[in-house]
């Protein structure tokens, strides 16, 4: 490989995030003490270095939703000083009557590639984040996402399993969108029919030839660096979509909780050794360049 583009990852300052402020409340990937601070993008560069990582994407990190564009602002600024990150995806709020007045803000940065509007949902209250679970299979959200094309904006998107029916048909009825799946398809539940339930999600969604998957955030919910774990994801996900159709995220600094930035790449690499270069040139460079025009 020529290099890598981590195409998710996060800085943030602990005072604009309300989820790091105060006592902490449980989340989905266990306790965050190490975590609840100042993320600089210098720590960030620190944590890559001699890993040849060429270019970054940054996703937004649920500051609150009236500072949609403060945290751009904020993010743009920092590129400007260090020259990292090469992209950012903001938030926009899609169950508004119309999200053009947020879109037509974002446009003025020049670094916003895409936008991200998290519309997981679980039965289990530590997993979920959206108001409910069919979000996707409403017609404003509908609406509202289909005007991404009009400001050349991916949509990043976020479900687990059993949200991806409702999602492929929000991917059919965008389709000028670019969509990139989170986490590919967050697979939480490791059981036989949860591992199904999630195949049958991403054949699914990969139906959909605007639809690529990113391959971030593994250990979220088992909470560990696990190199066969990311190998099998990363094996059935690269079967589904094609290599041509994935691409790699680091989710720093959350995956910092229970490894470092070196090892997280040795995982995937390790885990992609048995494709042709080509394949994993697309998976950790060439998707991300194309989808984020890096």
């Amino acid at each position: 490989m020529t290099g890598i583009v981590d195409a998710h990852h996060h800085i943030w300052r602990q005072a604009d995030l309300p989820w790091l402020s105060g006592a902490m409340q449980p989340r989905v990937f266990g306790p965050y003490e190490p975590i609840q601070r100042d993320y600089s993008v210098r720590e960030y560069l620190d944590d890559l270095a001699g890993l040849n990582v060429v270019r970054s994407v940054y996703v937004q990190t649920n500051w609150a939703k009236d500072r949609f564009e403060d945290e751009v602002a904020w993010v743009e600024a920092t590129a400007k000083e260090s020259g990292w990150p090469h992209a950012i995806v903001a938030f926009a709020d899609f169950g508004v009557d119309d999200v053009r007045p947020q879109l037509d803000r974002l446009a003025r940065y020049p670094l916003v590639r895409g936008v991200r509007m998290q519309l997981h949902w679980h039965e289990n209250p530590l997993y979920r984040f959206a108001a409910r679970p069919d979000l996707c299979a409403d017609p404003l959200i509908h609406r509202n996402v289909a005007r991404l094309a009009d400001y050349s904006l991916s949509f990043d998107l976020q479900v687990f399993a059993p949200q991806m029916a409702d999602a492929t048909g929000l991917a059919e009825a965008c389709p000028n969108v670019t969509f990139v799946l989170q986490h590919a398809g967050m697979l939480e539940d490791l059981s036989a029919q949860g591992r199904s339930t999630w195949r049958a999600g991403m054949a699914g969604l990969a139906a959909c030839p605007n639809v690529v998957s990113k391959l971030s955030g593994l250990g979220t919910f088992i909470h560990r660096n696990d190199p066969a774990h990311i190998a099998d994801v990363l094996a059935q996900t690269v079967a589904t979509f094609s290599a041509e159709r994935c691409l790699f995220g680091s989710n720093f600094p959350i995956e910092k909780l229970w490894t470092d930035y070196r090892k997280l790449v040795e995982a995937y690499i390790a885990a992609a050794a048995s494709l042709r270069s080509e394949q994993r040139d697309a998976i950790f460079k060439t998707t991300a360049l194309r989808v984020y025009r890096l």
